[in-house]
């Protein structure tokens, strides 16, 4: 159990990292990459969520988050482009 709290500890600190660049980002790519971040940091936490309860539903709710991440960081980096 104590491993679950220092888990997240770190993600807290993490994301709090993240949101800091979100907001203070000087450019678009930059608040973009610290989104997509963000996105992975809350897949592991689902992912460690479930394997201390036993459920396999977070699992799959995961895998959707980072396949729609992977999707949404390209999209934005076409518009940022300007081919989309």
């Amino acid at each position: 159990m104590i491993e679950l709290l220092i888990f997240g500890i770190f993600f807290a600190v993490m994301a709090v990292c993240l949101l800091w660049r979100v907001k203070k980002g000087p450019t678009a790519a930059d608040r973009m990459v610290a989104v997509d971040g963000a996105d992975n940091l809350l897949c592991c936490a689902m992912i460690l969520f479930a394997m201390f309860s036993g459920r396999g539903i977070y699992l799959d709710i995961a895998l959707v988050g980072a396949l729609f991440g992977i999707v949404d960081t390209m999209l934005v980096g076409r518009y940022l482009e300007g081919r989309l």
